[in-house]
């Protein structure tokens, strides 16, 4: 990621037969049911701006009537925009002939669809290759590629059977199939999981994760479902009356809502699923290895704390010291810290959900600490973090 991919930049869309009329209006300040009263018309996208880079799962979501499918129609013109600007790789799709906007939608962009659309009475493959098939490629060539997507979705000893034979997840695989089939950089997916019963819907999410891990395709998602959206997204677009109202990560939105409307939305979440441990650790006080106990008794004193961390070379964990072992027999008069050092700290990564820490917490008074794969020190967690993050309160750091 880090290369822009597609950028939607202030996007209207007003459905009517004179669009242009809703702009005075909306320059005015009046929102989407007053215009509606006034002209008829329906403002779709109300001044939305995106940037999507590449290789990333960006996620738009919204109630219904929020302007989400409408505005993922707009980036390969399937609904055309009423202005503003819509680029792919620096190109302005708005800009394109119709022979262009073609060559667009069968080399560079795929989608898939809420509903399957797959045809009855052809077999799996034969629905994967319909597209190339359309196109003119030959049979040999578009066979190859429909295997190999089909490969990709786990369905390759389904390729004879009819839709008929498949259960509803399989289905969406073969529609994914068919999206994936020209190898497209882009995967426009409306709604693309909504229709399946739950458990296979988390299936597919989980299936989704893995395939763009492997794939790194760049993956606008549209879902009206928050969990969705958290579990899925790298980034996350929010919207309202045709609006974006905030755009983050799914712990940007999740820990600072733009506003009571987006406060709503994420109210009832399992914040410990969403939450990470990088998101709540602390930065804490260290000495090095060559230190010794007064030094790391001085230090404590200073900081009003009963421990300090050690580290060595590149911050890299060595213990903890306390103050209680430190004040213990003779120890504070030792020049290492050999006979006070605590080795067995427990640790964690900076991806860790914050659930999965309960049990480490629940063990030992030590606090956490997040290293990464160096063992490099880059935080701690206090058990008080762990339960101030869950319930939404501020962890003074």
């Amino acid at each position: 990621m880090g290369t822009e991919k597609i950028v939607i930049e202030d996007l209207y869309k007003g459905f009517g037969h004179e669009p242009g009329k809703v702009f005075p209006l909306l320059e005015k300040g009046l929102g989407k049911d007053d215009i509606l009263k006034k002209t008829g018309h329906t403002v779709a996208i109300n001044n939305a701006s995106i940037t999507v880079e590449q290789g990333e799962i960006f996620v738009i979501m919204g109630l219904s009537g929020s302007g989400k499918s409408t505005l993922v129609r707009c980036v390969n013109r399937l609904v055309e925009p009423t202005r503003g600007k819509v680029l792919i790789d620096g190109e302005d799709v708005l800009k394109m002939n119709p022979k262009e906007l073609r060559e667009l939608r069968r080399r560079k962009i795929g989608m898939v669809f809420q509903r399957f659309g797959l045809l009855p009475h052809r077999t799996v493959i034969g629905n994967v290759e319909y597209g190339l098939e359309i196109q003119g490629m030959p049979k040999e060539e578009r066979r190859k590629k429909a295997q190999s997507a089909l490969d990709i979705v786990g369905l390759a000893n389904w390729a004879g059977s009819y839709p008929e034979n498949l259960s509803g997840g399989m289905q969406q695989r073969v529609g994914l199939a068919r999206a994936l089939a020209n190898d497209p950089d882009i995967l426009l997916m409306d709604e693309a999981f909504s229709a399946l019963d739950p458990l296979i819907r988390k299936e597919m999410q989980n299936e989704l994760l893995e395939l763009h891990s492997r794939l790194q395709k760049t993956i606008l998602f549209i879902t009206h479902d928050l969990d969705e959206a958290l579990k899925l997204g790298n980034r996350i677009a929010v919207m309202k009356d045709g609006a974006v109202v905030q755009v983050g990560t799914p712990e940007e939105i999740l820990t600072n809502p733009a506003n009571d409307y987006v406060a709503d939305f994420v109210q009832d979440v399992d914040r410990g699923k969403i939450l990470t441990a990088g998101s709540i650790m602390i930065t804490p006080e260290v000495i090095t290895s060559k230190d010794g106990p007064r030094v790391a008794l001085r230090k404590m004193k200073e900081t009003g704390l009963s421990s300090v961390f050690v580290v060595g070379s590149g911050r890299t964990l060595v213990g903890i010291v306390t103050a209680d072992a430190v004040l213990t027999g003779d120890n504070l008069e030792t020049k290492d810290l050999s006979t006070v050092l605590i080795t067995d700290v427990p640790t964690t990564s900076p991806d860790t959900p914050v659930n999965e820490l309960f049990p480490i917490a629940a063990e030992t008074k030590i606090p956490i600490s997040v290293i990464d794969e160096n063992k490099k020190l880059l935080g701690i967690i206090p058990r008080v973090s762990i339960l101030a993050a869950i319930s939404k309160k501020e962890v003074i750091q």
